[in-house]
């Protein structure tokens, strides 16, 4: 049996896309295959506010006694933007599915009132401010791209898979040639997402 490249990872975030939650598809699946098969893993998929500087900073303040050699990080969609900055900050592998590469240019048109995906009668407001707090978050090239694991998909109606592509030059990249932006086709995938994590 080959030795792991990396220490395990003892507890795990998930980080839900705009207008989404906890209760997204992949969010779902994970949990239940975390409990299954990890249960002694730290699991926490917290449901992320409207602003971008009180959802990062809640994403911070939960994470601040977690251990960096032991953590992992899987974000969607916008959550793959946030994962990319907490996989900049603590150096913790990470699985970005679909991740939003530009999101303050892309939400602007967004601002107002909004709903949720999985509660039609939960609204939001998406503020002017949020698109700026959005760049302040935008960071560079990750210093361990090999730590990362990109799932893109070409068939994605919401994002452009080149533009994902070329975010992220190095990392470990699984480009799928149709699929769709919310992965319809999880199940086939996330047998090689959780292998990345490493998890316990």
């Amino acid at each position: 049996m080959t030795p792991l490249a990396h220490p395990p990872a003892t507890h795990l975030l998930y980080l839900h896309g705009f207008r989404s939650s906890p209760h997204s598809m992949k969010a779902v699946k994970m949990a239940q295959r975390i409990q299954r098969d990890h249960p002694g893993v730290t699991w926490w998929c917290p449901h992320l506010p409207p602003s971008p500087r009180e959802s990062f900073d809640a994403i911070r303040q939960g994470i601040a006694h977690w251990p960096r050699e032991h953590m992992a990080v899987v974000g969607s969609s916008l959550g793959g933007f946030y994962a990319t900055r907490v996989a900049l900050e603590t150096g913790c592998r990470a699985v970005l599915l679909n991740p939003a590469v530009d999101p303050a240019r892309d939400l602007a048109r967004y601002i107002g009132e909004q709903t949720s995906w999985h509660n039609p009668d939960e609204r939001f407001f998406f503020r002017p401010e949020y698109v700026d707090e959005l760049r302040a978050l935008a960071c560079g090239p990750l210093p361990q791209p090999e730590r990362v694991l990109a799932v893109i998909a070409k068939g994605d109606e919401v994002l452009d898979w080149r533009e994902m592509v070329g975010r992220y030059p190095g990392v470990r990249l699984k480009l799928l040639e149709g699929s769709d932006h919310a992965l319809s086709d999880f199940d086939q995938l996330i047998d090689e997402v959780i292998a990345h994590l490493q998890l316990i």
